[in-house]
């Protein structure tokens, strides 16, 4: 795929002629995103009424592929852009401590101060939004492998991984982590060179991540995005947490393995691969907690996923369910009231994909009767049985009750207060 950039764009670059970076695409304005990350579905035909339900139904699915980008994604994307862009200018070709850096030898001294580690944070609950925007993010760029046929010291070009992005193993250790990295990247840039590896029975963990992460720096990985990040840490044992009372604060969350850990800072410290990681507020929290650097993550920026904490949200009113009423699959469709707005809200605590799966229920609930409406009492119905099993989470998020939430351990709050003002006040300068 090509760049959609022209040399108009590059004017005002202040990148120069780094070809790390000319491959990335135009910096692009707040307006230029929206447009791009903005997904609308093909809208139910006029003669709806021509088309048969059991066909209406596959139409419906279309509505998952819904996507407007809040403002906190286009944030998001502002910071992802800079790390990389940012990471590739203390990573210039042309200069020899660059290639010192990648081969592992020592860096000489250089008058310049040494590079700053970049990192990002992306919070949210399960459903709010926050790993289908980074996919996004990550997939405006008009490639992610960049092929170079020639390239500084490299006789037969260069393919330069722009991002890479994996979600955590559920086991949360190095030997998982290390095949999920591995498989990753064969599968982005069809290379061979990690078979033997995965190949073998036996496995030393530390030494295929070195081994991974010696790859990832001779093909100039700009990002690497950690999804799942939770996945590092494990619960408190089941009789710990049945003896907890309802008043007590959750357990922490302990860590599966240090070396995975301490392995992300030395990626980000001296490698030089920017680390973006996302996941539930346990995950995130946890992983803060027990850094020594835990600010190293959020240099670049934090970045809070929220689900919908009001039916009088104007966003949610005005913007997310205005949207939505667009996809009625039924001859009498149903007008966005007040009373509509607080039912989908209860039945779904705001949280995008809950709201999503609720429409396509009820649709589902008026398909079965021999009226062609959509009505409140077919949400209702819908979210008592489709939706049927997260209903006690959802009553407690619609709750906010501290208590009631510590029974689930990923929507347990916690203090981003330090970092949500902080990047609040220098996106106001």
């Amino acid at each position: 795929m090509k760049s959609d950039a022209s040399p108009s764009d590059f004017t005002h670059d202040i990148y120069g002629n780094n070809v790390l970076i000319q491959g990335l695409g135009p910096i692009r304005s707040r307006t230029e995103l929206s447009r791009l990350l903005l997904d609308l579905p093909v809208k139910p035909p006029a003669n709806i009424v021509s088309v048969p339900r059991h066909v209406r139904l596959h139409m419906l699915m279309s509505l998952r592929d819904l996507h407007l980008p809040s403002l906190e994604e286009l944030r998001l994307h502002e910071s992802i852009d800079l790390m990389i862009r940012q990471n590739y200018r203390y990573m210039e070709p042309s200069l020899a401590r660059t290639w010192s850096l990648i081969s592992g030898e020592p860096v000489q001294q250089s008058k310049r101060p040494g590079a700053p580690a970049f990192g990002a944070a992306v919070e949210g609950i399960s459903g709010s939004g926050k790993s289908e925007a980074i996919v996004r993010c990550l997939g405006s760029y008009p490639q992610q492998v960049i092929q170079h046929k020639s390239f500084f010291k490299m006789t037969n070009g260069l393919q330069q991984v722009a991002w890479l992005s994996i979600d955590v193993p559920p086991s949360g250790r190095a030997t998982d982590l290390a095949a999920a990295l591995m498989t990753a990247w064969k599968k982005a840039t069809g290379s061979a060179r990690f078979d033997r590896t995965l190949a073998t029975n036996w496995r030393n963990g530390p030494q295929m991540l070195e081994e991974w992460r010696q790859v990832a720096s001779s093909h100039f990985l700009g990002l690497l995005h950690l999804d799942e990040i939770q996945n590092f840490f494990k619960l408190s044992t089941l009789d710990r947490r049945r003896k907890r009372k309802a008043s007590e604060e959750p357990p922490e969350l302990s860590i599966v393995e240090d070396q995975c850990l301490k392995w992300i800072l030395t990626l980000m410290n001296t490698w030089q691969i920017p680390l973006l990681v996302s996941g539930t507020p346990d995950g995130i929290s946890a992983l803060t907690k027990r850094l020594s650097n835990a600010q190293r993550i959020v240099t670049s920026g934090y970045h809070a996923f929220p689900h919908f904490t009001s039916p009088s949200d104007p966003v949610y009113r005005r913007i997310f369910l205005q949207r939505l009423s667009d996809y009625q699959y039924v001859t009498k469709p149903l007008a966005i009231t007040d009373e509509l707005a607080q039912l989908i809200w209860e039945k779904t605590a705001g949280v995008q994909r809950l709201i999503i799966a609720l429409w396509i229920a009820a649709h589902r609930v008026a398909f079965e009767k021999k009226t062609d409406e959509l009505l409140l009492e077919d949400f209702r119905i819908a979210a008592d049985t489709y939706l049927s099993l997260v209903q006690p989470a959802v009553v407690a998020l619609c709750s906010n009750d501290p208590q009631r939430l510590r029974r689930y351990e990923d929507l347990v709050p916690r203090d981003n207060t330090f970092w949500t003002r902080f990047w609040g006040d220098v996106s106001s300068f």
